[in-house]
């Protein structure tokens, strides 16, 4: 550990930007320019991970599917952004709170105030891994910008021992920072703008790649049918309009028939879509959904009347 600290100003996402080295003395537009075509690196940066992503969200599917759990562990805007992924999950998918989760170094004061100081000890990773009684069912993805944060890979380390899968992303390439993980995302979008200050391209790109891992491994539970949110938690207006809008244009249906088959299901969008497609009653719906893990698709291709 002591190695990778030392090398830290070696890294690429410590270099300085030739591109911004006279930022102080650029016109608001040209400063607005700057950031804009930096920025861009970020979409080039996905598309030379998309091997490793792909990796990512299948180990993650088939890790839930079987019961387990993921969490993303970082400190600093990476922690930031793992619970903030985390967050967004049980509205959008419907799933419970514990199912994916974000543990940040310092816990949640530090989701407020910086308190930076936390990443370097490694042993608070590992008695977060204990906390959480992580076991080989689960998936821990590790998110450091710049690769050598120690609580990350403190964390990392427990979980392995642990027996659960093991996921690494950072923004520097593998021969500056190495990692014994199971999948190893890199995010090479160059030096920043300002010189390492990692919540701006490296901060993009990670929300970028946990959006496309969230999302990519909910799809594969079979959460999404086509392109909707089907497993939307109705709890406020515009969740419940937006339930609404997924059921009329899925079915043709009137906005006030969706509104009654809606409640019908218990606001359950995937099962209301099953009822109306099937004639069942929402028990026989709830029966049929489970026996197909809940997936919409192979529910509604299974049932013969």
């Amino acid at each position: 550990m002591t190695e990778i600290l030392e090398q830290r100003g070696h890294l690429l996402t410590e270099q300085v930007n030739p591109n911004s080295q006279s930022l102080d003395q650029m016109t608001t537009l040209e400063l607005v320019d700057v950031f804009n075509q930096e920025d861009t690196r970020t979409i080039t940066a996905i598309a030379a991970a998309r091997q490793e992503l792909a990796q990512a969200i299948d180990c993650i599917a088939i890790a839930l599917q079987r019961g387990g759990r993921l969490f993303y562990i970082g400190a600093g805007t990476s922690g930031r952004l793992g619970v903030l992924d985390a967050a967004e999950c049980p509205p959008t998918f419907c799933t419970p709170p514990d199912l994916v989760q974000g543990i940040i170094a310092g816990g949640a004061a530090a989701l407020i105030r910086s308190s930076e100081d936390l990443e370097d000890r490694a042993e608070d990773g590992a008695t977060a891994i204990a906390h959480h009684r992580i076991n080989a069912q689960d998936v821990v993805l590790g998110i450091t910008a710049g690769g050598t944060t120690p609580f990350v890979h403190g964390a990392l380390q427990a979980a392995r021992q642990r027996g659960a899968t093991t996921i690494f992303m950072a923004c520097v390439p593998q021969e500056q920072v190495r990692a014994t993980v199971d999948v190893d995302i890199r995010l090479l979008v160059g030096p920043e703008v300002l010189a390492g200050s990692t919540r701006l391209k490296a901060g993009t790109v990670t929300k970028l790649a946990l959006n496309i891992l969230s999302t990519g491994a909910m799809v594969k539970l079979g959460k999404v049918y086509g392109n909707r949110m089907v497993d939307v938690s109705v709890t406020n207006r515009k969740l419940h309009d937006r339930a609404l809008r997924i059921l009329q244009d899925l079915t043709d249906i009137s906005r006030e028939e969706a509104g009654y088959l809606l409640e019908r299901s218990g606001r359950r969008v995937k099962l209301a879509l099953l009822m109306h497609w099937t004639g069942l009653d929402p028990e026989s719906g709830e029966q049929l959904l489970a026996s197909h893990q809940g997936n919409l698709r192979s529910a509604v291709d299974s049932y013969k009347p």
